[in-house]
């Protein structure tokens, strides 16, 4: 893909493949679900162009990086813990990081707990969400949406697959049965071309998405070709996590990097009760005190980086070229 090439690194204990492109200060793409590098292509190879080193990892137990076979291994200390490492490996003191969707809750947290290692921050769809000491997330979750919510239902981890089959755990056994009837093509399909601005719910009688058997039309933004290499690499590779009970020492810490943050109008994460009030109110910018901006792209769903490939390609370059 326009001169993007690949290896693997060894750090913390794994090896973790990534993509890079690109001469200059490094800018660190950290991808969401279900996603992999391949969801930062189009803007690796813009910020190549624009004079920057283009670094994005397959996370720990997606794609291409290996998988260790205990849930234990998936901390969020453990993927911090990762890209640290990475940093390290390429004799990097500091770079430029850019987060979507659960990347972007390690974005956050990688500025959390290395705010050294930070230059400034793009982060997409996932606004900052404090710890709440009296709360567990999915707890809050349930509240909000109920059984149905996907994470309340998945809770998800990074897992090995089997063949044509995703598996997440909340439930043992539930996520497993419902997946695999599911060909891991179509599953991914129906992640990636929803839509709609409310909460993804998972109905134990409907399943997810109704029949497997159903036809879905791709969006412009969105190949076959695209699809198809997901799959290949989720056939093998699961999902992401983190041990909530682990960060209680960090409860209250802002985020204290300069930092952007980019949503869909459409994008599910931004209609979350209360959500709107919390970032254009003045919640967000009291735990995240350099917040220098905040965008909101009309008529664009949860995918932004994809949907919208130059827009974002160039949000990001007029943030960090400040720096």
């Amino acid at each position: 893909m326009e001169g993007i090439t690949h290896r693997t690194v060894a750090v913390n204990g794994i090896n973790m493949h990534i993509a890079e492109k690109g001469e200059g200060p490094m800018v660190l793409f950290i991808h969401g679900f279900p996603e992999l590098w391949y969801s930062w292509r189009h803007q690796m190879v813009a910020l190549a162009a624009r004079g920057y080193r283009a670094v994005a990892p397959d996370l720990r137990g997606y794609g291409d990086t290996e998988a260790p076979p205990s849930t234990t291994d998936y901390t969020i200390f453990h993927l911090v813990g990762d890209l640290v490492a990475l940093l390290d490996a390429l004799a990097q003191d500091q770079v430029f990081v850019v987060g979507h969707d659960w990347g972007a809750v390690v974005a956050w947290w990688l500025c959390m707990l290395r705010p050294d290692r930070v230059l400034a921050l793009v982060n997409m769809s996932a606004a900052f969400n404090p710890r709440n000491a009296a709360r567990r997330p999915v707890d809050s979750l349930k509240a909000l949406f109920g059984d149905d919510h996907y994470i309340c239902r998945f809770q998800i981890y990074f897992l090995p697959v089997t063949k044509n089959c995703i598996i997440m755990r909340q439930e043992p056994g539930a996520a497993e049965a419902e997946f695999a009837r599911i060909n891991t093509a179509l599953l991914l399909k129906k992640f990636l071309t929803y839509r709609k601005p409310a909460p993804l719910l998972i109905s134990k009688e409907k399943g997810f998405g109704g029949s497997p058997n159903t036809e879905i039309t791709l969006p412009s933004w969105l190949t076959e070709e695209d699809v198809n290499y997901y799959t290949s690499k989720f056939e093998k590779s699961g999902f992401t996590g983190g041990n909530w009970e682990l960060t209680a020492p960090w409860t209250g810490v802002q985020i204290k990097v300069p930092v952007k943050f980019i949503v869909g109008d459409l994008d599910l994460t931004y209609h979350t009760p209360g959500i709107q009030d919390y970032i254009h109110r003045g919640g967000f910018r009291r735990e995240v005190p350099f917040l220098q901006d905040v965008v909101v792209m009309q008529g664009v769903g949860h995918f932004i980086n994809q949907e919208k490939p130059h827009e974002i390609s160039d949000h990001i370059y007029e943030f960090i070229r400040k720096f």
